[in-house]
């Protein structure tokens, strides 16, 4: 096995080969991205009365058992309702070699419609946290926020990638990788990552988001590029760089700088900080070697943000610091990057609703 850091696609094949990473049916090459795999969805959704964790000791099942209100089938294909909360127990399964973690996330075109995506394992004490040489199944929750959503076996909502050893750069080592391959545009603000602001002043026009609307018809995920985005989203204008975001709404907005993810580098979207605001930007999806970079298409990538309020309006403005970017190191670089020789729906992205929509 390679050394420390996030593991490359072929470190990935290789955990595969030695049943590290275990599925019936087999797991599949397209699964495997440039520094993760995408995890595919079972046969079963349980419909859960609330979110929860297995906890210490105890297994998903078990808890299935206590807060399950019905199976659904997902053979034929089925409809996850918006504002429920369903288990799917995953198709991989895991048996890590000591001193390897993984961390697990949802995919981009899953934030991008707000549905909620976390993984959860037995014993399990936090969402998406896989902790060192764990052995046991793999289990989605999933909370459809703004759309209900058709779903089928062995569709791919969320990805895992695995960690050895310290893979995190510090502020240091960022603002010197930064000197060297420039990885935002503009002056870098650097604090336990990399800040990123919110674009509300584009160079043309006034539209600078999408808001869900609170009512809308299913979306079938496996139709690409079939809804017209109207039937689905309002959209956001300003003229005067700054916007009020409604309590409970869901928005699309961008960011300001454009991101570069050099290829030997990974990066994620850090949690929200309750210190900014009374939002969330939610943070589906990790960013790919190769992700903005030049040399894989890319020549910089602005972030698309997933922008929830909370309890009260909130006045958001240009260039308002809304997140950062946890950099980490590469074990080794990948066979691929994003955006090179791979289908890459978000290379060289600006303001962007999810792959499901026209235009």
């Amino acid at each position: 096995m390679t050394g420390t850091g996030v593991l490359a696609d072929n470190a990935i094949r290789e955990l595969i080969a030695t049943g590290a990473i275990a599925a019936e049916p087999a797991v599949d090459s397209a699964q495997i991205q440039p520094a993760s795999l995408d995890l595919r969805l079972g046969t079963t959704a349980y419909r859960v009365r609330a979110s929860f964790l297995a906890g210490k000791g105890r297994s998903v099942k078990e808890r299935i058992d206590e807060f399950c209100m019905h199976s659904v089938d997902l053979s034929q294909g089925a409809v996850l309702e918006k504002g429920c909360v369903y288990l799917v127990p995953l198709v991989e399964r895991l048996a890590l070699p000591k001193g390897m973690s993984a961390v697990s996330n949802a995919k981009s075109s899953t934030g991008r419609l707000d549905l909620l995506t976390r993984a959860i394992t037995d014993g399990g004490e936090e969402f998406d946290r896989i902790p060192d040489g764990y052995q046991g199944p793999l289990y989605a929750e999933i909370c459809p926020r703004s759309f209900s959503v058709l779903v089928r076996p062995g569709m791919r909502l969320s990805q895992i990638r695995f960690r050895q050893g310290q893979s995190v750069l510090s502020d240091r080592d960022l603002a010197a990788l930064h000197d060297r391959a420039p990885l935002v545009s503009g002056e870098p603000v650097i604090s336990s990552g990399l800040g990123f602001s919110v674009d509300l002043r584009p160079a043309e026009g006034d539209l600078v988001g999408y808001r869900a609307k609170p009512h809308t018809g299913v979306i079938d995920l496996e139709r690409i590029g079939y809804y017209d985005p109207a039937d689905f989203w309002e959209e956001v204008r300003s003229k005067s760089a700054r916007i009020i975001l409604d309590p409970g709404a869901f928005y699309i907005l961008v960011s300001r700088e454009a991101v570069t993810i050099p290829p030997d580098y990974a990066a994620e979207m850090a949690p929200y900080l309750a210190m900014v605001g009374e939002f969330r930007v939610h943070y589906a999806g990790f960013f790919d070697p190769g992700f903005g970079w030049a040399e894989a298409g890319g020549a910089g990538s602005r972030g698309v943000l997933e922008v929830r309020c909370h309890e009260a309006p909130f006045v958001l403005e240009d260039g308002q610091v809304v997140g950062r970017l946890v950099y980490e190191r590469m074990s080794e670089r990948p066979a691929r990057l994003y955006g090179a020789g791979i289908k890459s729906n978000y290379q060289g992205q600006g303001l962007k609703l999810s792959k499901h929509f026209r235009g």
